[in-house]
């Protein structure tokens, strides 16, 4: 099979050669392109060919010519969800021991009288630091990497958010929950609760995947009764965070929290609708009674 574009002279490979071999052997021609920051197409307003996809399963004969765009340069999911954990853990403890110039100067360096707010910080950098861990140690990225740019919006949605909440949460004159330990204890018991399942969830969906492999498979529940949410969504691991969040948001009273909940749950449902529909167009088997994020409601 032969295959070019029109700044270059036509190619011989193998008709089992994959899209990623193309990239690659562009990449021998042009350097600055690694195979990362190429997108191939066949038609300007096609998708993006999918690395391991086939030249002789796609729609073309004996010769093929693919349309190239540079999509910038790129960094590694796992860079990216390790710089968003690691700013609001770090942003946190600035707030939670108030160092100068946050707030009034007679307040630096001071602690909280408040136990509340000793245990949000313990709850908030538990969260994090589980999720720092699970990025290094338990996930399984399917997709290779993302562009440089989107790193400042990601970033900055997640490193914003953590100091407005650890601002009003930290703060001085901060006043705690209005029903006192019954409200706090609620909510860290939401809490812990949302995190062990979060948790079970991604270590269920890990065994799920080969290393390596890109097939896809049905996640069902397993003996972890954390993962039985499975029989009624398709995303436990966004239920469990949004349950994380609230739970949070009850334990603080804190306005910031629940806004942050709010969006969260609007970003995380159209994460999960995607992600549904995806398992429904993949598997004709998938069970039905699955919603995306919410049990028979959403």
């Amino acid at each position: 099979m032969m295959w070019g574009t029109d700044n270059e002279k036509s190619t011989q490979v193998e008709p089992t050669a994959t899209v990623l071999d193309i990239k690659s052997l562009f990449h021998k021609s042009y350097p600055k392109w690694y195979p990362a920051r190429q997108s191939l197409r066949l038609d300007p307003k096609a998708k993006c060919l999918r690395d391991e996809e086939v030249l002789q399963m796609l729609p073309v004969g004996t010769t093929a010519s693919f349309y190239f765009s540079d999509l910038g340069p790129q960094l590694t999911w796992g860079t990216v969800f390790l710089a968003e954990c690691v700013g609001p853990l770090i942003l946190y403890l600035m707030f939670y021991f108030r160092l100068p110039f946050i707030y009034s100067p007679k307040y630096d360096f001071s602690s909280s009288k408040h136990w509340v707010v000793h245990l949000a910080c313990m709850c908030h950098s538990f969260h994090y630091i589980k999720r720092v861990l699970e990025t290094l140690f338990v996930h399984r990225i399917s997709h290779g990497t993302m562009p440089l740019r989107n790193i400042f919006k990601n970033c900055g949605y997640y490193w914003c958010s953590a100091a407005w909440m650890a601002y009003y949460i930290n703060h001085p004159l901060y006043t705690t929950p209005y029903y006192g330990q019954q409200q706090v204890n609620s909510g860290l018991y939401i809490f812990l609760f949302c995190q062990v399942g979060n948790f079970s969830i991604h270590i269920a969906l890990r065994n799920l995947k080969v290393q390596g492999s890109k097939v896809k498979k049905i996640p069902y529940p397993t003996k972890n009764p954390f993962t039985w949410i499975f029989w009624l969504v398709s995303c436990p691991n966004y239920t469990y965070e949004l349950g994380s969040w609230i739970g949070f948001t009850v334990m603080t009273q804190c306005v910031p929290v629940a806004f942050f909940t709010i969006v969260a749950f609007v970003q995380m449902t159209v994460w999960a609708k995607g992600k549904h529909r995806s398992y429904l167009k993949e598997f004709r088997d998938y069970p039905t009674l699955r919603s995306s994020i919410l049990p028979f409601i959403l």
